[in-house]
């Protein structure tokens, strides 16, 4: 996995080869901490069905971030994330949906190997007819209409993971399978395999296609492990009718 503090055209080639590059030191200490200081009331209070829950009460997860805190659009602007979206996605490009994952210390969840294939979308008010089944298999996702993207659609999208926290195998680190976007939505999991370790304030690049999993925290660890998930698409059309659910230029 390529390590890089600046968007050049290195870190751009290792972005196309392996489907992921660490963009080091982008938000500082105090930047996170502001961010976590809205976010971590947001969830405790809201009794949003977008908010998972553990048995305890904890949100672990949440989904539609953006219709709960739209100042979250912000994040985008930072100005090395914005120019990295410019030159990987180009000047049309929007974001479409924020995700939060949090592993509070004892209370920890897993994900098995996967690739992020659904997209927040608003359908047509007719689906039409002959068109590949995956976007006739609308499923409400915390009230939000989802479906299974196509190939071409998710390879002109990205995604910034914005650590809150450092990621350590210790609290559940991201692992992922580089290159493996190569092969489209197939599950490849025959190639090399790494954890993604981060300091709060780096942000990892990965496509959509990338194979990846979520492990468990180790057993009484006291570190947390909190991670924004922002989604971006090159464009704001989709094909048969589908409108994506949210669409906010970044590029302004």
């Amino acid at each position: 996995m390529h390590l890089t503090t600046v968007v050049d055209e290195m870190s751009l080639r290792a972005l196309e080869r392996e489907g992921c590059l660490l963009l080091q030191d982008v938000f500082s200490r105090e930047e996170t901490e502001l961010l976590c200081s809205y976010l971590d009331p947001l969830f405790e209070d809201s009794k949003d069905s977008a908010s998972i829950r553990n048995r305890a009460g904890l949100v672990y997860a949440a989904r539609n971030v953006l219709q709960l805190w739209p100042d979250v659009f912000k994040v985008s602007q930072q100005p090395r994330l914005n120019r990295l979206l410019d030159r990987v996605l180009g000047s049309t490009c929007g974001l479409v949906r924020v995700l939060y994952f949090d592993k509070p210390p004892g209370q920890t969840w897993a994900l098995p190997w996967h690739k992020d294939i659904t997209i927040a979308v608003t359908p047509p008010e007719t689906v039409p007819e002959n068109i590949e089944e995956h976007w006739t298999k609308v499923r409400s996702k915390a009230g939000v209409p989802h479906v299974e993207a196509d190939v071409t659609t998710l390879s002109h999208m990205l995604t910034l993971r914005v650590h809150l926290d450092p990621a350590r195998s210790e609290n559940g680190a991201l692992s992922i399978s580089p290159g493996s976007h190569h092969s489209g939505k197939e599950l490849n999991l025959d190639g090399p395999r790494e954890m993604v370790f981060a300091e709060a304030g780096d942000v990892f690049v990965m496509r959509p296609m990338l194979s990846h999993c979520s492990g468990q925290s180790t057993p009484m660890t006291p570190l947390q492990r909190r991670i924004l998930h922002l989604e971006f698409a090159t464009s704001p059309n989709l094909p048969h009718g589908f409108e994506w659910h949210t669409f906010l230029p970044v590029i302004r």
